[in-house]
């Protein structure tokens, strides 16, 4: 049996989620085995179903309403061996970065962060991980009796398989210890669209001239339904909140579509981002190191093109609604 850990926020399942369902499902068919679901404080799971879960255990704890890694952790390590899981799955959040080496040191379990495709082979188990800020990968073979595995964000996508998913309630045993740790404060980003869910990012850089410009790039983000973002230097000018921030000193992130406005492309913007699918570079110097990463470049100045672009977006999205 496959166990696969999904995220919630304010009782919403995340996109996340369901891809790391989708993603247990695709092994579980290559085992020949099912998939379980553990959720926390989740208002409706019945969506888990749809990408392949056939049992779902619900946590419904008070005490777990803000994210803690060691109670969460025991959460996760306990369901697994109520259901005697051998592969447990997570997302490359945040979060389930921060739980994964405490529930693999509980379970004494293999953990391989950063995957992006299901197992070259289950016996041996084999996978395949983004290394070296995704410039690279390596084919990893995990040896442990049970493996866990993380996601990396919208590498798998989301794969819809239809099962009659059963739910539980789960209650597992937390002690103090649990909450040695608590999280006092959490920075969170302000837009419709946060940033670890978008499939789309329109992000600015210094080009942009200053914060009271940013009109257009909430304007874009808006029509195309993304997150917006930045670089480190507007950020540290207090141009924009941190939490927009992307970068390896940043956020990270691994968007379907990454739209980068005056943005030159330091090699720690660059390691940050690298992981989305189709970069597009708008900047009037043709010498910017970002064209070189690019899939799509616009040379020339965005104060006239990203206006332009919107407006041809709203028509269009007008035109076919």
């Amino acid at each position: 049996m496959i166990l696969v850990y999904t995220e919630s926020e304010e009782g919403k399942i995340k996109k996340i989620a369901l891809e790391a369902v989708s993603y247990a499902k695709g092994i579980a068919d290559q085992m020949g085995t099912t998939v379980t679901a553990v959720s926390i404080n989740a208002d409706d799971t019945a969506e888990l179903g749809k990408y392949g879960a056939s049992k779902v255990l619900e946590v419904s704890d008070d005490k777990l309403k803000k994210f803690n890694g060691e109670a969460y952790a025991d959460v996760i390590g306990q369901a697994a061996k109520n259901e005697d899981a051998k592969v447990i799955v997570l997302s490359s959040s945040a979060n389930s970065k921060f739980l994964s080496p405490t529930l693999a040191v509980n379970l004494e379990a293999g953990f391989v962060p950063n995957v992006f495709s299901l197992p070259e082979s289950t016996s041996p188990f084999k996978v395949k991980h983004n290394v070296f800020t995704n410039k690279a990968f390596a084919s990893t073979e995990i040896k442990t009796d049970i493996k866990i595995i993380g996601l990396g964000k919208n590498t798998y996508g989301l794969k819809e398989n239809e099962t009659a998913a059963t739910s539980e309630a789960f209650s597992p045993n937390l002690d103090a210890h649990d909450f040695d740790m608590e999280i006092v404060s959490v920075d969170k980003a302000t837009d419709k669209v946060t940033i670890a869910d978008a499939e789309i990012v329109v992000s600015g850089g210094r080009g942009l001239k200053g914060p009271e410009n940013w009109g257009m790039i909430e304007d874009l983000a808006a029509t195309l339904g993304a997150a917006t973002a930045c670089s480190k230097p507007v950020s540290d000018m207090d141009w924009r909140p941190h939490s927009e921030h992307v970068g390896q000193t940043g956020k990270p992130v691994a968007a379907n579509l990454y739209i980068a406005i005056g943005i030159s492309g330091a090699i720690q913007h660059l390691a940050g981002i690298n992981a989305s699918k189709v970069k597009v570079v708008i900047n009037n110097d043709p010498e910017a190191p970002f064209f070189k990463a690019a899939d799509y470049g616009i040379v020339g100045d965005a104060f006239e093109i990203v206006p332009k672009l919107t407006e041809k977006l709203k028509e269009f999205k007008a035109q076919n609604a």
